[in-house]
């Protein structure tokens, strides 16, 4: 199973952008997604999850109302639509996918993560 996270840039705040994480290999049957992201020197930290059908989905609170993450199956790819864009939203951002149906918010829930996608937002 491979990971595959795009649509990271350079946008002033305010901007938006889309990520996109495309899976090949293996397919999501019933596995929940993820996005989290890292700062320098800061730790990894959940941002969006959405669970198997994409029924339910979680967002870090900083981000509720200007972040949607979405998932495709037929695709096989798992989106995060970011309005609003922040300086303190710049980060490395990391598709993730579990093994289970059921959104967690700790990386070592997630087996499978993407590449990474660097999003900078200017002041």
């Amino acid at each position: 199973v491979q990971l595959q996270a795009s649509g990271g840039g350079l946008v002033q705040t305010g901007g938006s952008l889309r990520l996109s994480c495309a899976a090949s290999g293996r397919t999501f049957t019933a596995d929940a997604m993820a996005w989290f992201r890292q700062a320098p020197g800061k730790e990894r930290e959940f941002v969006a999850g959405i669970s198997w059908r994409g029924t339910s989905t979680f967002y870090e609170d900083s981000v509720k109302g200007r972040f949607t993450i979405s998932r495709d199956e037929a695709k096989n790819t798992v989106y995060l639509e970011m309005s609003s864009l922040k300086p303190e939203d710049t980060a490395v951002y990391y598709c993730a996918r579990s093994r289970t149906s059921v959104v967690r918010t700790t990386p070592p829930a997630y087996f499978y993560w993407g590449q990474g996608t660097l999003v900078t937002v200017s002041s």
